[in-house]
């Protein structure tokens, strides 16, 4: 299984998974030309993908979404409260191309295992996504308000994690935005601070040598080497060394990852 974080921020989001045999995004936040470049930079030929799977309907996740697929004829995987609130966003979908990927649904893309799980988010019905080929396993997890018992138990055991590490709270507390957001964002329907993403993943991690791939970084009220740092002085806190029992990764806003191989 390989993976590839093409785009992630505030200003959008996309996620390459695949395998010899199939391939996959996780959302396309991103307009399609920037989705064709990122896909192309890690040597995937964009007619290689077989669906796009959507976490939720925010525009930093769904931008490019129509464009993309009316262009390569991929189907579109949402759950039904999603596809309702796309509607009017994504522009005319063809119905054989609208499907339906529920809550708690386990489905098989050839030899790639697809599992959803419910997520606290200010949407109508946000998911995360776990994929499994062989014995491997990749957890995707952001737009989170808190990370429940129930999420950590299905995202727990993973090779690799795209994990929310979305804001410094004191920086977050003195910017330019109003309370209301700010409240919003700091909510349990909000996104993950940076303190609180090393807390969950104090949880999630055994210190199997797992890759954790800091993502969703606000562009204003964060920055990769403050939320690198405070992840990891908290695991080494619980006795988990950085560069040795666990690895972290930088995910950018404007450029893929590099292909990871799991």
């Amino acid at each position: 299984m390989r993976f590839s974080v093409l785009a992630s921020g505030s200003t959008g989001n996309a996620i390459y998974v695949g395998t010899d045999r199939t391939s996959v995004l996780i959302d396309v936040g991103i307009t399609g030309k920037q989705a064709d470049a990122s896909l192309k930079e890690v040597g995937v030929d964009p007619k290689e993908i077989k669906a796009i799977l959507v976490t939720h309907e925010h525009v930093d996740h769904i931008k490019g979404i129509g464009v993309f697929a009316r262009r390569y004829g991929i189907p579109i995987y949402a759950n039904q409260k999603t596809w309702g609130a796309l509607d009017g966003q994504i522009g005319t979908i063809a119905p054989e191309h609208q499907m339906f990927f529920e809550i708690g649904e386990k489905k098989e893309f050839e030899d790639l295992g697809i599992e959803s799980f419910g997520i606290s988010h200010d949407a109508v019905e946000p998911m995360g996504f776990c994929f499994y080929h062989g014995q491997k396993k990749l957890s995707v997890a952001t737009d989170l308000g808190y990370v429940s018992n129930k999420i950590k138990e299905t995202i727990r055991g993973a090779d690799a994690y795209v994990f929310e590490s979305n804001h410094d709270v004191e920086m977050l507390r003195m910017s330019h935005y109003p309370w209301s957001i700010k409240r919003r964002i700091l909510s349990d329907v909000g996104h993950l601070s940076n303190e609180t993403a090393g807390e969950a993943l104090t949880d999630l991690l055994q210190g199997q040598a797992e890759r954790v791939y800091l993502a969703h970084l606000s562009k204003e009220n964060n920055m990769m080497e403050l939320a690198q740092l405070t992840v990891k002085n908290i695991l080494e806190e619980k006795g988990l060394k950085v560069g040795d029992d666990v690895f972290l990764r930088e995910t950018y806003p404007h450029r893929p990852t590099k292909m990871e191989e799991l």
